[in-house]
């Protein structure tokens, strides 16, 4: 477990605010280090093969101006690819996903640190009013880019299939996203939100992803 918090740790979570072609935005922003060079970094978020060892399969026409979809339902177009520091995408996901064009885009950039190693940062911008976050605030997609990254680390590391999907049901898995929730609502609140608002969306997040097991 101390690995694991440990990892929760690496990471820096807040809230801001920016925009998107649909209007105004909030953010879900996190940034940590890894122990890789950024050529290494950038083709383990670009590379398919890689990405689905620690995302999941992505299809689609690859480049600038195209498009991506994952097999976990989350697809949109490829805003941005700049190697080895930039890349830029819209977001949508859900059956409903189409009907919400340019409210949601993900943005990650690295930095090349001094001793070998990167830094991620990614900014995740959905408009305000997006339907999700009344109920799970920054949570919603936050624990989600939590496993994520973890698992990417994990795959920076020593190249193991980090299959986040099976963590996240283990017990370990599960108290990763409890705290991963808690970390959220503290975020959440340092960015001016409502203490009760927090408190309910913090338990929402918990239920979702860690759901109490009869």
């Amino acid at each position: 477990m101390k690995d694991l918090l440990d990892e929760l740790a690496a990471v820096h979570r807040a809230m801001g605010t920016g925009s998107v072609p649909a209007g105004e935005a909030y953010t879900v922003e996190l940034r940590r280090r890894y122990d890789a060079g950024i050529d290494d970094v950038w083709d383990a978020i670009t590379d398919p093969e890689r990405l689905r060892r620690w995302l999941n399969t992505v299809t689609g026409d690859l480049r600038p101006g195209g498009t991506f979809a994952l097999d976990s339902g989350e697809h949109g177009d490829i805003l941005r690819c700049e190697p080895p520091r930039l890349l830029k995408v819209s977001w949508l996901y859900g059956p409903d996903a189409d009907a919400w064009p340019g409210t949601s885009e993900v943005e990650v950039r690295l930095v090349p640190g001094p001793d070998g190693d990167t830094e991620l940062e990614l900014i995740h911008a959905a408009v305000i009013g997006e339907p999700s976050f009344p109920t799970y605030g920054p949570g919603a997609g936050g624990v989600g880019w939590d496993l994520a990254l973890l698992a990417l680390a994990r795959l920076l590391a020593d190249g193991e299939i980090a299959g986040h999907d099976e963590f996240g049901k283990s017990p370990e898995g599960r108290e990763f996203s409890r705290r991963s929730a808690a970390a959220w609502g503290r975020a959440h609140l340092a960015a001016g939100g409502e203490p009760e608002h927090v408190a309910a969306a913090v338990a929402a997040t918990t239920a979702f992803y860690a759901p109490d097991r009869e």
